[in-house]
């Protein structure tokens, strides 16, 4: 084409106004073509001037980007982006005539955080900088799906040392608690009151080993698990019975809210409810001081959801992606595996398990079931789905 164009305009001069007009026209359809092409792209482009004024932006740029439309082609290309941290990087990147490779930056959106990764590089015509060009991806389900790749691979080396870990202590352990109990039984009467507090502490260190051995095993078995199909309501129904004494007593107000239809899931109870407490007390461990537990659930289309959502102390950003992942724990005395063993046996059930928090915001995590193709197919009109559900409060 840039050849065809420079013969074109080596005879223009000679071209009587129908030639000039067919030349006219294949210049548009050749612009159309190239703004389909940079439209139709995946990634977001932005050309630059010498001024570094924005002269060509795309489709995805304007998706990615927030840009403020009204001045982005009058202004400087920092000045049109309503992101302070973007603005100042543009600005101190395009003055500094600097390239940059694949910086990435975290933007809050309604649908939640997204991750871009921008590079900028100067724009070359015969030898001279005569613009820039900006490169704008979308990273969020790279980095969602590098997240779950560190989580399996977690899951693996947790295999292969629990398994050895816990065949090594089990035992021990076991005639350790038989030994302390016949110490116990020989010294009678004649056993004093300190003896018998720190032979107490003693069968407390051993249960609390114990349960951690206990963990690991559950944590590398194969689960058995035995789907039937189960109202998924009635699941979450006891465990909010089991855990409402225990948040009572923290001065912790437990509410539930529940889809009115709720389709038949193909589930294991045992396991979906120790997912369910695994999270609850966790909630509960992050309200010391009280405050207000959630358990509601909804259905979105084809997924099934059951939330719990706590107002306590929240969780750090830069901490979420580690809290599925083993021995990743804050508590003073966790084993960093309740969270890792939620998560598990909600993949075992070809489910997904979410977070979203803010440090001194609380947690909201979602357990994602779903819903079995036959009951797909008899959703009915009166079916509720969503908001239209019934709220227990208690």
């Amino acid at each position: 084409m840039r050849k065809f164009l420079e013969r074109a305009m080596d005879r223009v001069s000679r071209m009587n106004e129908e030639a000039i007009r067919g030349l006219l026209r294949v210049l548009v359809d050749e612009n159309d073509r190239l703004e389909s092409v940079l439209d139709s792209m995946l990634d977001g482009i932005v050309v630059c001037g010498d001024d570094h004024v924005p002269i060509l932006v795309n489709k995805a740029a304007e998706r990615f980007l927030p840009l403020a439309q009204a001045e982005l082609f009058d202004e400087p290309l920092w000045m049109g982006v309503r992101d302070d941290e973007l603005s100042a990087f543009f600005q101190t990147v395009l003055l500094g005539e600097e390239s940059v490779l694949d910086r990435e930056f975290v933007l809050d959106s309604p649908g939640g955080a997204r991750i871009l990764s921008i590079c900028v590089t100067p724009l070359v015509k015969d030898k001279r900088i005569r613009g820039t060009l900006v490169h704008v991806e979308e990273t969020t389900d790279k980095r969602k799906r590098e997240a779950r790749l560190r989580r399996a691979e977690s899951l693996a080396s947790l295999t292969t040392l629990a398994a050895g870990v816990a065949h090594e202590i089990k035992n021990p352990l076991g005639s350790i608690s038989i030994h302390v109990q016949l110490i116990r039984k020989a010294l009678g009467q004649a056993a004093g009151e300190p003896v018998l507090k720190y032979l107490g502490i003693v069968n407390e260190e051993i249960d609390r080993l114990n349960r951690i051995v206990v963990d690991f095993l559950f944590a590398v078995r194969p689960m058995d698990i035995a789907p039937i199909n189960d109202d998924p309501n009635a699941v979450v129904r006891e465990v909010a019975e089991f855990m409402r004494a225990e948040a009572a007593q923290q001065g912790v107000t437990l509410s539930e809210k529940y889809e009115r239809s709720p389709p038949l899931l193909s589930i294991d109870k045992r396991y979906i409810k120790q997912a369910l407490l695994n999270l609850v007390k966790n909630a509960l461990a992050a309200m010391p001081d009280g405050g207000k537990l959630a358990l509601n659930t909804e259905r979105e289309g084809d997924e099934f959801r059951i939330v719990v959502a706590d107002t306590g102390t929240g969780i750090p950003e830069d901490k979420l992606g580690k809290i599925f992942e083993p021995y990743y724990t804050t508590k003073e005395n966790g084993t960093g595996l309740g969270l890792t063993l939620a998560y598990k046996i909600v993949k075992e059930h070809a489910g997904d398990m979410t977070v979203r928090s803010k440090q001194g915001q609380g947690a909201v995590f979602t357990i994602g079931l779903p819903v079995p193709q036959r009951e797909r197919r008899m959703i009915t009109d009166g079916e509720c789905q969503g908001a239209a559900c019934v709220e227990e409060d208690s």
